[in-house]
């Protein structure tokens, strides 16, 4: 993961839907502010602030180039979200694996490592069936 890296930071930016949608636009290439404001009915101090959000938590960058000033996705910033949910992933596929093999067992009628941990004793646990009075 990137040093210095503020994942609260950059999954609170993304809360926001006006800053998923700069970020959505900036994905196709860099832009001004006033490239950025035009879709949104909103001043363009407005969308500087949404700018400032993004940059502070690491997902775009400012490019000078004269008088403009150009955004576009922060490569380090975009790339440490996206391990932080491979890993995610990774632990997702792994219970779907094991999910898949105790329902492969209890079709093919078999036990396995997993259900057999999880499966309770029968031959221990108290009989719970009441008894017939005589």
């Amino acid at each position: 993961m990137h040093v210095g890296f503020n994942l609260n930071a950059s999954f609170a930016a993304l809360s926001d839907p006006t800053r998923r949608a700069i970020l959505s636009r900036l994905a196709r290439g860099e832009a001004t502010v006033m490239e950025l404001a035009k879709p949104f009915e909103m001043t363009q101090p407005a969308i500087s602030q949404h700018l400032k959000v993004l940059e502070e938590a690491g997902l775009i960058v400012q490019r000078v180039d004269g008088a403009r000033r150009p955004r576009r996705l922060a490569k380090a910033g975009i790339d440490a979200m996206d391990q932080w949910l491979a890993m995610l992933r990774k632990a997702l596929e792994k219970n779907y694996d094991r999910l898949d093999e105790v329902l492969a067992a209890m079709e093919s009628g078999k036990e396995t490592k997993s259900n057999r941990e999880t499966k309770p004793n029968t031959k221990t646990e108290p009989n719970t069936k009441k008894r017939k009075k005589q």
